[in-house]
C-alpha cells in the first residue's frame, strides 16, 4: 500500500493484506503503530484487524512493554482519544512479551491475528 504525498512522491504504508476494514472505512495498521509507538513505556507495537460481527473488523494492538513499564487497555485508549480518528482507535489492546516471528525476522500477524481470538475467547468475549 502506499500514499501519494502533496509534493507528488508515494509512501509506502504497508502490506494491503494488513489493511484492516472496518465498517467500510480503511485503515492503515502502520499510522496506527507509529501513533501508539510514541507512548514512552512502548517498546513496539504491532496493529492487526479482529474480526467482528458488526464491522467485518476492529483495530486490535498488541504492544511490547520497555522494562519496568505498565500500562492499561484504558491508559493506551485516552492516549488515542482526540489525536487520532475514533474508528481508528484500538477496541482490544493486548500485552504481549514477544511477537511471533519468521526465521528471518519478520513479525508474523496472522499468528497475531489468530492469537487475538484466543485471548479475547478466554476472556469470554465473542468477536465471530
Amino acid at each position: 500500500m502506499a500514499v501519494k504525498t502533496p509534493d507528488g512522491f508515494y509512501r509506502i504504508t504497508g502490506r494491503i493484506k494488513d489493511m484492516i476494514i472496518r465498517g467500510g472505512e480503511n485503515i492503515y495498521p502502520r499510522e496506527i503503530e507509529n501513533f501508539i509507538y510514541n507512548m514512552p513505556e512502548v517498546e513496539a507495537v504491532e496493529v492487526v484487524g479482529v474480526p467482528s460481527k458488526k464491522y467485518g473488523e476492529q483495530v486490535g494492538a498488541f504492544i511490547k512493554l520497555k522494562a519496568d513499564q505498565e500500562l492499561t487497555e484504558e491508559t493506551v485508549q485516552e492516549f488515542c482519544r482526540g489525536k487520532i480518528a475514533r474508528y481508528k482507535i484500538p477496541q482490544f489492546i493486548f500485552f504481549v512479551n514477544e511477537f511471533p516471528m519468521t526465521a528471518s525476522g519478520k513479525i508474523q500477524k496472522y499468528k497475531l491475528r489468530d492469537l487475538s481470538l484466543k485471548l479475547l475467547e478466554e476472556k469470554g468475549i465473542e468477536v465471530v
